[in-house]
């Protein structure tokens, strides 16, 4: 008994964002994901103080992933963020940055808790009414007839992550990849319910990222290449049966349940006598493919092998289900039947591809098939890594146009438009919005300031060089200025904004972001305009970033005692 410790009682920490500890700390976090943020963001070695391997990354979904915090409040707001690039895949910096920015505003504006939420809440309907409107000056349409905009959507995604170390040539080469892995995978005649298809990613280490590429059908692993039947590597269709069930001949494999044996059975010969009429049976059905998602038994595979029948085991759950609706079969999910008619599928041929020093079976769809396969080369396994993450990532934003044909201004272009659409609404409209809310119209002004600062400065952290960030006062677009150029020669230095739609001329002006302006309407850009937008955000991903950042800080602002168990 004298070892046992008594119990600690609870610490409970009232009113954490007056606490100074957990300020710093919300400090420091933001200042870590500002250094990560665009295309020109700092990489970060991410360590565990008891070991493991070293993380390189600037993905948030993998840096927030990595860092832990005892601190509650903070991991509070992480899951948050966590949890919406679990369900998008993108905008994650940008749904963090803004929730801690939007947290220290409300704490330098002196307002009341209650009155900056309700304000953020309001705030945050404008911004939603405004994206998903019509007149919306901040978004483009996109249009699948051609796969411009789709190539800039996913060179916006792939550029932004500086840890895949990417030339601009090496990016676009990416890009166009990914769009075109995107459209193989949308099946093009379904005249009911459309099922996407699947894109697979096999990683070469070692090799250029141009020599990346993207296949129709299924490339998988062929150690055995030799085992190969040369007739079955011309251009014919080939029938395929697949099998979910081990093949191996183990009796743990019959089922759950007992077993009865006489006492003079041979069990090994009577599973493989089994194995065989299965072999015999597939061979009589002019089976040409034979796959088994587990262990073929070694003699089954040399008779079928005999039969000039391709035999593939051990291909895992994940491509087993990739191959069924690439060849159109039913798994087989026992071997103590007789295999139906309605189980078989075609496959169009076989062909062997070469990447370094894999060796891959290329399973060619017979007719349209959406299931592809992406193969993925770069310099080292670190790279590799990131680009993989990458690609799943863009892939993903790709599909989300499918639900919205839209997407939005980046390079900070939409946050500035936004903090100008939603100043001049709320100068505009004070009276009202401020007795719907009960509040006074200045506490409106000073929590309508803080939210459109908050916007702004989320766009002037794409700058790492020391510039000057500002907006144009009539299209409120994002502008950098470098840190070395005067004022006098301004319109010479900054040629176009952050997205790439608007163009510098003299008769133009600007602000500087997070100043004083007298407030204007954004007039969205013109139609005519030679220009072609250089960077787009994912419309779907940026919206729901932003609802999931104004909804984590208003949580964060109610929140009014943390209780923590220290045992």
């Amino acid at each position: 008994m004298s070892r046992v410790v008594k119990k600690s009682p609870s610490v409970c920490t009232d009113l954490p964002l007056d606490n100074t500890d957990i300020c710093n700390k919300l400090s420091l976090l933001k200042q870590l994901l500002i250094s990560c943020f665009g295309p020109a963001g700092r990489l970060k070695q991410i360590h565990n103080n008891i070991g493991g391997r070293v993380i390189s990354t600037s993905t948030s979904s993998v840096l927030l992933s990595a860092l832990s915090s005892s601190q509650p409040f903070i991991n509070l707001i992480r899951t948050s963020v966590l949890n919406h690039v679990s369900r998008f895949n993108d905008c994650g910096l940008f749904t963090a940055i803004l929730c801690l920015t939007l947290l220290e505003q409300a704490k330098q504006s002196g307002l009341r808790r209650n009155v900056s939420i309700i304000v953020n809440k309001h705030l945050l309907g404008l911004c939603t009414s405004y994206l998903q409107g019509q007149n919306c000056g901040c978004k483009v349409k996109l249009d699948f007839c051609s796969s411009q905009y789709f190539i800039t959507l996913a060179f916006s995604v792939i550029s932004s992550k500086p840890a895949c170390v990417l030339t601009e040539p090496e990016a676009l080469h990416i890009s166009k990849l990914a769009v075109q892995a995107f459209l193989l995978t949308v099946p093009c005649n379904n005249t009911g319910v459309a099922r996407l298809g699947k894109t697979l990613t096999v990683c070469v280490e070692g090799h250029p990222v141009l020599d990346s590429a993207v296949f129709p059908g299924l490339l998988v692993d062929m150690p055995d290449i030799f085992f190969l039947n040369a007739e079955n590597l011309h251009g014919r269709s080939l029938c395929t049966v697949l099998f979910s069930a081990s093949l191996a001949g183990d009796l743990c494999e019959l089922g759950d349940g007992n077993i009865e044996l006489h006492g003079d059975a041979d069990t090994d010969s009577q599973i493989l006598d089994q194995l065989l009429e299965l072999g015999k049976q597939v061979v009589q059905d002019g089976v040409n493919l034979f796959v088994c998602q587990k262990v073929i038994h070694p003699v089954l595979q040399q008779y079928l092998r005999g039969q000039s029948v391709t035999v593939i085991e051990r291909l895992g759950i994940s491509l087993m289900e990739s191959l069924s609706q690439l060849a159109g079969a039913q798994p087989v999910a026992t071997l103590h039947t007789r295999i139906p008619p309605k189980a078989y599928g075609k496959v169009k041929e076989l062909t062997i591809k070469q990447f370094g020093s894999k060796t891959m079976l290329h399973i060619h769809p017979s007719g349209e098939s959406a299931i592809c396969t992406m193969i993925l080369c770069h310099r080292n396994d670190t790279m590799l890594s990131e680009l993989k993450v990458v690609c799943q990532k863009t892939e993903h934003v790709l599909r989300l146009t499918l639900r919205e044909p839209c997407a939005l201004m980046g390079g900070g272009c939409t946050e500035t438009h936004l903090a100008a659409y939603i100043r001049n609404k709320c100068i505009k409209e004070v009276i009202e919005s401020a007795s719907l809310l009960g509040c006074s119209q200045t506490e409106y002004l000073l929590g309508a300031e803080g939210f459109c600062r908050s916007l702004e400065s989320v766009a002037a952290a794409l700058d790492h060089k020391c510039g000057n960030s500002l907006t144009d006062l009539t299209h409120a677009h994002y502008w950098t200025l470098p840190a070395d150029v005067v004022e006098d020669h301004m319109e010479n230095s900054l040629g176009v904004c952050g997205c790439g739609l608007v163009e510098s001329c003299p008769s133009k002006k600007w602000t500087y972001l997070n100043t004083k302006y007298p407030e204007f309407s954004p007039a969205p850009v013109s139609k005519g305009t030679h220009l072609q937008v250089r960077v787009l955000d994912s419309f779907t991903s940026k919206l729901s970033g932003l609802q999931v950042a104004v909804e984590t800080a208003n949580l964060a602002l109610d929140v009014q005692y943390i209780i923590q168990d220290t045992n």
